[in-house]
């Protein structure tokens, strides 16, 4: 089977939003992870169950929580014979209850129960993270971005959570957006040359900024938008008064919970959280044998 997992454009990308860039989880994406877990075969289920055994199972997540990867769950018991039927959708915020419901042959059930539950937890996690920064931040305008701290082979379905959870998608890669970094800059002549370099790549360029003089440097030079680095939210107000609507802002790095209505209070168009992807806890999720 192919699942197709849209991944909608960054909001770094130039055109119309609504336009989507599709992945694919496949079925080899399916057969490998299962390849990992399984190996040469369940020897638990192989030996206790039965082989025409059938049974039903449920879904049970066990806090309030953003719900994402059903789908996903879905093909991996699809490929090994069974079959889930979601309760909820992508992107609903749930009590702690049943989000779906698996029938098929036992073995089946109990050899892809690890899998499922993995994906469904970890997407689950980071919908629901996402989904407390965006709530963070209600009202003020602001933007909840994610960055490319992902786990390897999982960016797209990651990427999908924290739009789940009502965030927006920062680069997909490094392909569709030119970030200028502290390193990029220490080989590069200038900012002014590279953002003027940059620029042939017909690729909006933003550049990250440590102090108001990058900011003032970054903003002659034509930039599209201005990353602030760890930033003072005094230091963001300076920043973004000093950029004056001439380019989009982005505050990033120290960001959490605790902190972050203030920071989008100080004006900035955008906030980045790394740790809506490499901090999230995955979500509390069992199957149970009914």
């Amino acid at each position: 089977m192919e699942l197709r997992v849209v991944a909608g454009r960054s909001c770094f990308s130039r055109g119309n939003v609504t336009d989507a860039a599709c992945g694919k989880v496949t079925s080899t994406d399916i057969g490998s992870w299962l390849a990992e877990d399984v190996g040469t075969g369940d020897a638990t289920s192989a030996a206790v169950i039965d082989e025409d055994a059938l049974c039903e199972a449920r879904i049970v997540v066990k806090a309030t929580a953003v719900v994402c990867g059903l789908d996903v769950a879905a093909a991996v018991f699809d490929e090994l014979g069974a079959r889930l039927e979601p309760l909820v959708a992508d992107g609903d915020r749930v009590e702690p209850g049943p989000v779906a419901r698996v029938d098929g042959p036992a073995r089946a059930v109990l050899t892809g129960e690890r899998l499922a539950l993995n994906l469904i937890g970890r997407l689950s996690g980071i919908a629901t993270l996402t989904r407390r920064y965006v709530d963070a931040v209600e009202g003020t305008g602001v933007t909840i971005l994610d960055t490319r701290k992902t786990t390897p082979g999982l960016r797209e379905l990651e990427k999908r959570a924290v739009r789940a959870g009502g965030g927006t998608n920062h680069r997909l890669g490094l392909f569709d957006g030119v970030l200028i970094k502290d390193n990029h800059l220490r080989l590069a002549p200038s900012i002014a040359e590279a953002v003027a370099r940059a620029r042939t790549t017909g690729l909006p360029v933003e550049v990250e900024c440590d102090t108001l003089g990058q900011v003032g440097e970054a903003i002659e030079a034509g930039a599209d938008r201005i990353l602030l680095d760890n930033m003072s939210p005094d230091e963001l107000r300076g920043a973004v008064t000093l950029v004056d609507g001439r380019a989009g802002t982005e505050a990033s790095g120290g960001v959490t919970l605790a902190n972050a209505r203030a920071i989008a209070e100080t004006g900035v168009d955008f906030i980045s959280v790394g740790a809506l992807t490499h901090s999230a806890p995955a979500l509390d999720v069992s199957l149970e044998v009914l």
